[in-house]
């Protein structure tokens, strides 16, 4: 049997505001966030036509620890991927001096 996940509105909401930002591309984004591309795009087009009424959901809402976990993952991942950047930066610079 396969379990659907399901998520909150303020999570598919971050989402699409991360989606519009451009700064990540999409296909990285939805690995971040543990989805598929094109769920991130459904959601955009939901939150489009529906504005504050998208995402009525029906699912149990996360308490206040899952939540800051889940933030705090998010988080964690982009410090990763910055610092990986730095290292990769100063690598090469080292080189220029050599």
């Amino acid at each position: 049997m396969i379990t659907r996940k399901t998520f909150t509105k303020e999570f598919k909401s971050e989402a699409v505001r991360l989606l519009n930002e451009g700064k990540t591309p999409p296909v990285e984004l939805a690995l971040q966030l543990g989805i598929r591309r094109n769920q991130l795009y459904k959601w955009k087009d939901q939150l489009e036509a529906k504005g504050e009424a998208a995402f009525p959901g029906h699912g149990r809402p996360p308490n206040d620890k899952d939540a800051e976990i889940a933030r705090l993952k998010r988080e964690l991942e982009v410090v990763k991927e910055e610092r990986e950047i730095l290292k990769k930066a100063a690598m090469y610079f080292a080189k220029e001096l050599e």
